[in-house]
């Protein structure tokens, strides 16, 4: 490809506006646009995933209901293409937080000219082709054996620059092989230099694309993790280091087993220079060498507690889960028009044997990490239908219940599969049995997932949107899924009387469900001024805090059968 030819996406709504910004690039001297206009949110998706860009210019009045939100999504699904975004602010106002969600660049339109226009493309390109090439050296040299502490430098120098040009934190690993002169001196030179190869093909399966990982020793690698938001990223990496470290490695015919010390140093609380940051994950790493066997240690100590605390929780979510020690409590969904119980939102709790209730927010997020959340999904659905049948032995049929999906789910290619084996030795009745899902649940691969919510709902299975108007396509989602029910995000719900911007959203949630023969529900209901409001506009069902808080099973018959006393009494 010629070096100044780009291909270039134009995302925004107007034609008139792509005409413009066609005109400024082609009197461009720099570079040959190649542009493809894109007006629609809705066909984004499949232009970005199917074909080839260099670049992406993005006017920022072409998103789907959250400009942030929408602009994170392009910086995922783009694959490291750089996105030059465009909007009516000031550049000084807007340039921070646009960099911080994932723009290379931000133009201002009011001020756009030629030259400028033309100047963040061909820069945004060139930086994307030097990293990718930088990346390729690395791996290249990594996999030869090769050892460039020059690269190593300059590769860091350029992602701390990176990180502190978009505000956002980067973490160096140093692992060092313990005892390698004993491995060196029992197999030779030869085959002690095969073994950190295999070491560093293994090592680079379990990184993230956006990793660089270097030898930048006899018996040392550094890695590089970019974009990393907290010690929950780092730990996940860790897990999935020290996973790869701790098998034995096969050298010659030969199993040989290896142990590593690993030193985490973080931008910017260790350090804002190569230099600094390498010297500090050094010293973590020699303190790591005071335990044995595989080990890591953060230069930051509060740091160090949080990783540790997410590796022991998922571990002890593990034998949670054999244990039985997760439980689940029942929110009730009120009908609005009759005051009955329509449902139950089925809730996880995880009653640890400290003799604490672990919070939801804290091992939910763990066990996606980890990956557990699947079987513990299937778990959830599987207690679901036992409860779903005792409910109608004890005078509660038409009882539904609604169990929450997890992203992870859809990762499962055996997820219908495992679903409908569940259903059908429970022997339950399907149409009882809901489904509540959110947008990012399908966004890993759409087309799988409406597959699958396709089958489910053949056999019955009823589906709900959960959190509706907190993303971008929710739309296009309502459009092409068998969706009977949306759920409207309870900051919307908590912000009436505070916010009419909230009322404005909620009454057009609630027209834009009925208008598609779904029902509304709405989460997150506390006062009476919540409730008057959702019955005057028609919502057809709520949750929340007002009729009930999630409970166990044994207290939600209690409710029930208090319920069913007070209907006959008013009767």
């Amino acid at each position: 490809m010629d070096p100044s030819s780009v291909r270039i996406l134009v995302l925004t709504p107007e034609e008139t506006e792509f005409l413009w910004y066609e005109s400024l690039l082609r009197n461009s001297r720099e570079i040959l646009p190649d542009l493809t206009w894109c007006p629609e949110v809705t066909d984004c998706e499949d232009l970005i995933r199917h074909a080839r860009f260099d670049v992406i210019i993005w006017d920022c009045g072409l998103h789907g209901g959250s400009e942030l939100d929408f602009l994170r999504y392009l910086a995922v699904s783009s694959h490291d293409r750089p996105v030059v975004a465009v909007g009516a602010e000031s550049e000084s106002r807007k340039t921070p937080e646009m960099l911080v969600n994932g723009a290379a660049d931000y133009l201002c339109k009011s001020r756009l000219d030629e030259w400028g226009l033309s100047r963040a493309v061909h820069c945004a390109w060139y930086r994307q082709q030097v990293i990718e090439s930088t990346q390729g050296q690395a791996r290249t040299e990594v996999a030869s054996g090769f050892i460039n502490r020059d690269l190593f430098y300059a590769r860091l120098q350029e992602a701390l620059l990176q990180a502190e040009r978009r505000g956002e934190r980067l973490a160096l690993f140093h692992i060092n092989l313990d005892d390698f002169r004993a491995v060196n001196e029992s197999l030779g030179y030869r085959l002690g230099d095969q073994l950190m190869l295999t070491l560093a093909a293994r090592l680079r399966k379990v990184l993230r694309r956006q990793d660089s990982l270097m030898r930048i020793g006899g018996d040392e690698f550094a890695i590089i993790l970019e974009g990393i938001e907290g010690s929950a990223d780092i730990t996940q990496v860790i897990r999935q280091v020290v996973a790869a470290l701790d098998d034995p490695v096969s050298v010659d015919g030969q199993q040989v087993a290896v142990s590593a010390s690993l030193g985490v140093a973080t931008f910017p609380e260790a350090g804002d220079s190569p230099e600094s940051l390498l010297r500090r994950a050094n010293r973590a790493m020699f303190e790591a060498k005071q335990e044995s066997g595989t080990s890591y240690r953060f230069y930051s100590r509060q740091l160090h507690i949080s990783a540790g605390r997410q590796i022991r929780l998922e571990a002890d979510l593990r034998t949670a889960l054999r244990g039985g020690e997760l439980e689940l409590y029942y929110q009730p969904r009120i009908d609005l028009i009759t005051g009955e119980v329509r449902g139950v939102e089925c809730l996880l709790r995880w009653n640890h044997p400290d003799g604490t209730l672990v919070p939801p927010d804290e091992f939910i997020p763990a066990a996606e990490r980890s990956g557990l959340i699947v079987p513990i999904g299937y778990w959830v659905i599987e207690q679901a239908c036992e409860r779903l049948k005792d409910a109608a032995e004890m005078g509660h049929p038409g009882l539904v219940f609604a169990v929450n999906l997890s992203f992870r789910q859809f990762h499962d290619r055996r997820m219908t599969e495992t679903i409908f084996r569940i259903i059908y030795n429970a022997n339950v009745d399907t149409s009882l049995l809901e489904l509540e899902l959110t947008e990012s649940a399908m966004m890993h691969d759409p087309e799988y997932a409406q597959r699958c919510l396709r089958e489910l709902s053949q056999l019955g299975i009823s589906f709900a949107l959960d959190d509706f108007g907190t993303g971008f396509s929710s739309l296009s989602n309502l459009q092409h899924l068998p969706i009977s029910q949306v759920k409207i995000d309870k900051s919307f719900v908590q912000a009436l009387g505070v916010s009419a911007d909230a009322e404005h959203i909620i009454r057009a949630i609630i027209s834009l469900a009925h208008s598609l023969q779904m029902s509304a529900v709405a989460e997150g209901v506390e006062t009476e001024g919540q409730l008057d409001f959702l019955r005057q506009h028609q919502c057809d069902e709520v949750q929340g805090y007002y009729y009930a808080r999630p409970m166990p099973w044994k207290d939600l018959l209690e409710f029930l059968e208090a319920r069913n006393r007070l209907a006959c009494l008013q009767q």
